[in-house]
Protein backbone atom coordinates (compact mmCIF):
# COMPACT_ATOMS: atom_id res chain seq x y z
CA UNK A 1 0.00 0.00 0.00
CA UNK A 2 2.98 2.74 0.86
CA UNK A 3 6.33 2.25 -0.46
CA UNK A 4 9.53 3.66 -0.31
CA UNK A 5 9.97 6.98 -1.60
CA UNK A 6 5.95 7.69 -1.98
CA UNK A 7 4.68 10.91 -1.60
CA UNK A 8 1.14 11.09 0.00
CA UNK A 9 -1.17 13.60 0.08
CA UNK A 10 -3.42 13.05 3.38
CA UNK A 11 -6.88 14.19 3.23
CA UNK A 12 -7.97 15.39 6.83
CA UNK A 13 -11.35 16.23 7.33
CA UNK A 14 -12.07 14.87 11.07
CA UNK A 15 -10.77 12.52 13.69
CA UNK A 16 -10.37 9.93 11.96
CA UNK A 17 -8.15 11.20 9.26
CA UNK A 18 -6.10 13.07 12.09
CA UNK A 19 -5.84 9.89 13.49
CA UNK A 20 -4.75 8.07 10.06
CA UNK A 21 -1.64 11.01 9.96
CA UNK A 22 -0.18 10.80 12.89
CA UNK A 23 0.04 6.84 12.45
CA UNK A 24 1.54 7.30 8.90
CA UNK A 25 3.86 9.80 10.74
CA UNK A 26 4.99 7.66 13.55
CA UNK A 27 5.23 4.47 11.53
CA UNK A 28 8.41 6.12 10.02
CA UNK A 29 10.26 6.08 13.45
CA UNK A 30 10.43 1.79 12.59
CA UNK A 31 10.01 1.04 9.21
CA UNK A 32 12.73 0.41 6.90
CA UNK A 33 11.58 2.96 3.93
CA UNK A 34 11.13 6.43 3.95
CA UNK A 35 7.95 8.33 2.08
CA UNK A 36 6.42 12.18 2.62
CA UNK A 37 3.29 12.84 4.05
CA UNK A 38 1.55 16.46 3.12
CA UNK A 39 -1.77 16.89 5.24
CA UNK A 40 -4.35 18.76 3.24
CA UNK A 41 -7.74 20.12 4.17
CA UNK A 42 -10.48 20.72 1.38
CA UNK A 43 -12.86 24.17 2.85
CA UNK A 44 -16.06 23.53 1.78
CA UNK A 45 -17.32 26.12 2.51
CA UNK A 46 -19.56 26.24 5.32
CA UNK A 47 -18.86 27.20 8.90
CA UNK A 48 -15.19 28.13 9.71
CA UNK A 49 -15.07 26.45 13.09
CA UNK A 50 -13.97 23.06 11.42
CA UNK A 51 -11.23 24.38 9.67
CA UNK A 52 -9.87 26.30 12.45
CA UNK A 53 -10.17 23.25 14.64
CA UNK A 54 -8.36 21.16 11.99
CA UNK A 55 -5.53 24.37 11.22
CA UNK A 56 -5.26 24.62 14.97
CA UNK A 57 -4.03 21.07 15.63
CA UNK A 58 -1.70 20.34 12.19
CA UNK A 59 0.03 23.66 14.11
CA UNK A 60 0.52 22.18 17.32
CA UNK A 61 1.98 18.92 15.87
CA UNK A 62 4.24 20.68 13.31
CA UNK A 63 3.00 19.88 10.06
CA UNK A 64 3.24 20.91 6.88
CA UNK A 65 -0.12 21.32 5.32
CA UNK A 66 -2.38 22.69 2.97
CA UNK A 67 -5.48 24.30 3.44
CA UNK A 68 -7.78 24.62 -0.02
CA UNK A 69 -10.48 27.11 0.06
CA UNK A 70 -13.76 26.12 -2.04
CA UNK A 71 -17.31 26.72 -2.11
CA UNK A 72 -17.82 23.20 -2.84
CA UNK A 73 -20.21 22.08 -0.02
CA UNK A 74 -22.47 25.23 -0.51
CA UNK A 75 -22.76 24.60 -4.67
CA UNK A 76 -24.23 21.18 -3.24
CA UNK A 77 -26.79 22.62 -1.37
CA UNK A 78 -27.99 25.35 -3.50
CA UNK A 79 -30.13 25.70 -6.43
CA UNK A 80 -28.45 24.42 -9.07
CA UNK A 81 -28.11 20.89 -6.91
CA UNK A 82 -30.96 19.92 -5.77
CA UNK A 83 -31.40 16.38 -5.61
CA UNK A 84 -28.06 14.80 -4.28
CA UNK A 85 -26.04 17.11 -2.74
CA UNK A 86 -23.46 14.25 -1.05
CA UNK A 87 -22.57 12.95 -4.63
CA UNK A 88 -22.13 16.40 -5.83
CA UNK A 89 -20.11 17.45 -3.14
CA UNK A 90 -17.91 14.10 -3.19
CA UNK A 91 -17.06 14.19 -6.64
CA UNK A 92 -16.21 17.81 -6.96
CA UNK A 93 -14.08 17.56 -3.89
CA UNK A 94 -12.34 14.07 -5.49
CA UNK A 95 -11.88 16.23 -8.64
CA UNK A 96 -9.94 19.23 -6.49
CA UNK A 97 -7.50 16.49 -4.87
CA UNK A 98 -6.79 14.55 -7.54
CA UNK A 99 -5.20 18.02 -9.10
CA UNK A 100 -3.93 19.12 -5.96
CA UNK A 101 -2.14 16.07 -5.64
CA UNK A 102 -0.59 16.27 -9.28
CA UNK A 103 0.55 19.62 -8.90
CA UNK A 104 2.31 18.87 -5.42
CA UNK A 105 3.74 15.35 -7.44
CA UNK A 106 2.42 13.00 -4.56
CA UNK A 107 1.64 9.43 -5.97
CA UNK A 108 -0.60 8.59 -3.55
CA UNK A 109 -3.60 9.80 -1.57
CA UNK A 110 -4.24 8.48 1.72
CA UNK A 111 -7.91 8.68 3.24
CA UNK A 112 -8.97 8.00 6.62
CA UNK A 113 -12.59 5.67 5.69
CA UNK A 114 -12.43 2.56 8.53
CA UNK A 115 -14.39 -0.60 8.39
CA UNK A 116 -17.94 0.96 8.90
CA UNK A 117 -17.44 3.56 5.91
CA UNK A 118 -16.60 0.70 3.82
CA UNK A 119 -19.37 -1.55 4.66
CA UNK A 120 -22.19 1.26 4.36
CA UNK A 121 -20.89 2.47 1.30
CA UNK A 122 -22.09 -1.44 0.02
CA UNK A 123 -25.15 -0.58 1.46
CA UNK A 124 -25.67 2.44 0.07
CA UNK A 125 -25.23 1.23 -3.57
CA UNK A 126 -27.29 -1.84 -3.20
CA UNK A 127 -30.21 0.21 -1.58
CA UNK A 128 -29.81 3.22 -3.82
CA UNK A 129 -27.76 2.63 -7.10
CA UNK A 130 -29.00 -1.09 -7.53
CA UNK A 131 -25.18 -2.17 -7.74
CA UNK A 132 -22.80 -4.16 -5.37
CA UNK A 133 -19.69 -2.61 -5.16
CA UNK A 134 -17.68 -0.83 -1.94
CA UNK A 135 -14.66 2.13 -1.71
CA UNK A 136 -11.38 -0.15 -2.31
CA UNK A 137 -8.58 0.04 0.54
CA UNK A 138 -6.02 0.36 -2.42
CA UNK A 139 -7.18 1.54 -5.92
CA UNK A 140 -5.01 3.21 -8.99
CA UNK A 141 -6.05 5.98 -11.20
CA UNK A 142 -4.90 7.30 -14.18
CA UNK A 143 -2.43 4.14 -15.53
CA UNK A 144 -1.30 3.76 -11.79
CA UNK A 145 0.42 7.19 -11.68
CA UNK A 146 -1.97 8.04 -8.84
CA UNK A 147 -3.62 5.61 -5.77
CA UNK A 148 -6.20 6.33 -3.30
CA UNK A 149 -5.09 4.31 -0.24
CA UNK A 150 -7.13 3.21 2.81
CA UNK A 151 -4.98 2.07 5.48
CA UNK A 152 -7.63 1.83 8.42
CA UNK A 153 -9.68 0.03 6.15
CA UNK A 154 -10.03 -3.08 8.92
CA UNK A 155 -9.78 -0.83 11.84
CA UNK A 156 -13.39 0.07 13.12
CA UNK A 157 -14.90 3.17 14.38
CA UNK A 158 -14.39 2.71 18.16
CA UNK A 159 -10.66 1.72 18.17
CA UNK A 160 -9.86 4.97 16.21
CA UNK A 161 -12.16 7.13 18.64
CA UNK A 162 -10.31 5.63 21.81
CA UNK A 163 -6.72 5.76 20.31
CA UNK A 164 -7.32 9.28 19.02
CA UNK A 165 -8.54 10.38 22.48
CA UNK A 166 -5.65 8.93 23.86
CA UNK A 167 -3.64 10.49 21.69
CA UNK A 168 -5.26 14.37 22.18
CA UNK A 169 -6.47 14.76 19.17
CA UNK A 170 -9.80 17.02 19.31
CA UNK A 171 -13.63 15.45 17.79
CA UNK A 172 -14.17 17.46 14.92
CA UNK A 173 -18.21 18.71 14.61
CA UNK A 174 -18.89 18.31 10.92
CA UNK A 175 -21.27 21.73 9.55
CA UNK A 176 -22.87 20.00 6.89
CA UNK A 177 -26.34 20.50 6.61
CA UNK A 178 -26.51 16.67 5.28
CA UNK A 179 -24.48 15.33 7.56
CA UNK A 180 -27.32 14.41 10.09
CA UNK A 181 -30.13 13.11 7.48
CA UNK A 182 -27.55 11.71 4.45
CA UNK A 183 -28.34 8.31 3.34
CA UNK A 184 -25.08 7.45 4.54
CA UNK A 185 -26.17 8.39 8.39
CA UNK A 186 -29.65 6.13 7.81
CA UNK A 187 -27.24 3.24 7.06
CA UNK A 188 -25.21 3.42 9.54
CA UNK A 189 -27.91 3.81 11.86
CA UNK A 190 -29.24 0.48 10.26
CA UNK A 191 -26.00 -1.45 10.71
CA UNK A 192 -25.10 0.03 13.96
CA UNK A 193 -27.94 -2.08 15.24
CA UNK A 194 -27.01 -5.20 14.06
CA UNK A 195 -23.14 -4.45 14.93
CA UNK A 196 -24.19 -3.84 18.73
CA UNK A 197 -25.70 -7.48 18.51
CA UNK A 198 -22.69 -9.25 17.09
CA UNK A 199 -19.50 -7.36 17.17
CA UNK A 200 -18.10 -10.02 14.23
CA UNK A 201 -20.97 -8.70 12.22
CA UNK A 202 -18.29 -6.24 10.92
CA UNK A 203 -15.96 -8.18 9.44
CA UNK A 204 -18.41 -10.73 7.91
CA UNK A 205 -20.07 -7.78 5.81
CA UNK A 206 -16.73 -7.02 4.51
CA UNK A 207 -14.76 -10.21 3.77
CA UNK A 208 -18.37 -11.36 2.02
CA UNK A 209 -16.75 -9.35 -0.95
CA UNK A 210 -14.19 -11.86 -0.98
CA UNK A 211 -17.01 -15.39 -0.54
CA UNK A 212 -19.27 -14.46 -3.64
CA UNK A 213 -20.88 -17.40 -4.98
CA UNK A 214 -21.64 -16.70 -8.60
CA UNK A 215 -23.31 -19.73 -9.04
CA UNK A 216 -26.51 -18.49 -6.60
CA UNK A 217 -26.56 -14.89 -8.02
CA UNK A 218 -28.69 -13.91 -11.04
CA UNK A 219 -27.47 -13.30 -14.10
Amino acid sequence: MIGDGDRIAVGVSGMDSLFLLWILRERLNWIPIKYEIKPVYIDLGFDKKMGLAIEKYLQKECYDYEIIQTDIGVQAHGPVNRENPCFFCSWKRKKKFFSFARDIHCNKIALGHHLEDINATLFINILYGGSMNTMLPHQNFFNGRLSIIRPLALVYKEQIKQLADFLGIPPIVNPCPSSKKSQRKEVNNLLDYFYRKDQRIRYNIFWSLKNIHRDYLPR
